[in-house]
């Protein structure tokens, strides 16, 4: 049975701390895969792309797209874009490199999702709180944060075994 090595040390003489930090990569780059694929397969549905407009048509670095796409030609694009991800990502068994790129590229997306929290209507509402702060739209934004740092770490490990090899 084929062993992925992600330290450099195989798995069998690693400390419990070193095989949890290894299997905390190896959940991190599985669930990334899998939210591309599933977010990214989405796209290509009506009522996604019908979605994607109160989240991007407000926003000020993405705005613009739906005056040079239509909402479904749009959320078609970034289907591609994720699933493109996705799969760099997941070449991480052979191709370190080609994961490193993926991470950082989906570490850029993410990013620009937490800017949305800013511009979305109603993703931010001081006035109801701090309980009620993040609302609406704002919920699904902010999980972005998270996975803006799992894609960071998946990057920064990508990195690293592509200069092992």
């Amino acid at each position: 049975m084929t062993s992925i090595t992600l330290t450099g040390v195989p798995a069998a003489t690693q400390s419990p701390e070193a095989r949890l930090g290894r299997a905390a990569i190896v959940a991190g780059y599985l669930a990334l895969v899998v939210i591309y694929l599933g977010f990214g397969l989405s796209k290509f549905t009506p009522e996604e792309a019908a979605g994607l407009v109160g989240i991007v048509k407000p926003s000020p670095f993405l705005g613009w797209v739906y005056g040079v796409a239509s909402p479904e030609a749009f959320s078609r694009v970034l289907g591609v874009i994720e699933l493109s991800i996705g799969a760099l990502i997941a070449a991480r068994l052979v191709a370190p490199r080609l994961a490193f790129f993926g991470g950082l590229l989906s570490a850029g997306l993410f990013l620009m999702t937490q800017s949305m929290l800013l511009s979305t209507p109603g993703a931010l509402d001081l006035s109801k709180g701090l309980l009620y702060v993040v609302g609406g739209a704002g919920q699904f934004l902010l999980k972005d944060a998270g996975l803006f740092a799992v894609s960071l770490l998946i990057a920064s490990e990508a990195l690293a075994a592509s200069k092992r090899r």
